[in-house]
């Protein structure tokens, strides 16, 4: 009895599933790398935010031509690659999705990257002065206009009145501080005042952060200041920060 052998066509894998795939990965590491690229000083803020804003566009680029692939290597074709052309949509879309999330909420904050919950008689900086040398961002505070955009942008943005006095309601706060992972570089009990910095995690900005602890009617009032050192806008960071910090504190027992 004769044997008879059936010869499967070969299906070559797509070029367009695999362009979209790699060109996907390509974007996906343009962002990854700046950041870090950033931290490391290999580049400056802004050529770093030029990689983002390009990797969001070769993330988009990958999505169009992965889903080009996907269809020419549907099932029933006559070529391979639908699995890649997949990964080429989800990862190119990903890569896109964070720029594109931090450029929306960019546009939904003020452009402005000093934030106090007193605007009227800001906190002010001693120890972290000499820290600032050369930082693009001054520590003189703005004044009324940028007092107007926080107002506008953040209408909720207040001091903490606590019912401790005030030596109880700074080691509360000095706390809440340490507890924020926050670098102390200040705590002055006899003035108030606590001055200390943190840092963003992916880019590594350094922000820097002053807390005032005064009496107040029937306690304490607890104002901080946030200031960037690099970037005209913090895209809502300092604000954020501020908000979490405040909430912390008002977390925080009497006498831990």
């Amino acid at each position: 009895m004769r044997q008879i052998s059936v010869m499967l066509p070969h299906r070559p894998f797509s070029r367009i599933a695999i362009g979209g795939f790699f060109l996907a990965v390509l974007a996906a590491l343009a962002l990854l790398i700046a950041g870090p690229g950033y931290r490391l000083g290999l580049w400056d803020f802004r050529p770093a935010f030029t990689l983002m804003r390009w990797a969001a566009y070769g993330g988009l680029a990958a999505v169009a031509l992965s889903l080009l692939g996907a269809w020419v290597t549907r099932p029933g074709k006559s070529q391979r690659g639908f699995g890649l052309a997949l990964a080429g949509v989800l990862c190119g879309f990903v890569t896109a999705a964070i720029p594109w999330q931090w450029w929306r909420t960019a546009q939904r904050v003020p452009p402005i990257h000093d934030i106090t919950t007193d605007t009227d008689s800001p906190p002010v900086f001693v120890a972290l002065l000499p820290l600032r040398q050369g930082a693009p961002n001054t520590a003189d505070y703005g004044g009324p206009e940028v007092a107007a955009q926080q107002r506008r942008g953040y209408p909720d943005l207040g001091p903490l009145l606590l019912p401790d006095p005030p030596p109880q309601a700074f080691a509360r706060a000095l706390t809440a501080a340490r507890d924020m992972g926050w670098n102390i570089v200040a705590a002055e009990p006899a003035e108030g005042r606590i001055e200390a910095t943190d840092t963003t995690f992916w880019f590594g900005f350094i922000d820097d952060i002053v807390v005032r602890v005064r009496p107040a009617q029937n306690g304490s009032r607890i104002d901080v200041r946030s200031v960037s050192r690099v970037g005209r806008s913090d895209v809502g960071t300092n604000a954020a920060r501020i908000t979490a910090y405040l909430a912390r504190i008002a977390k925080t027992r009497p006498g831990s």
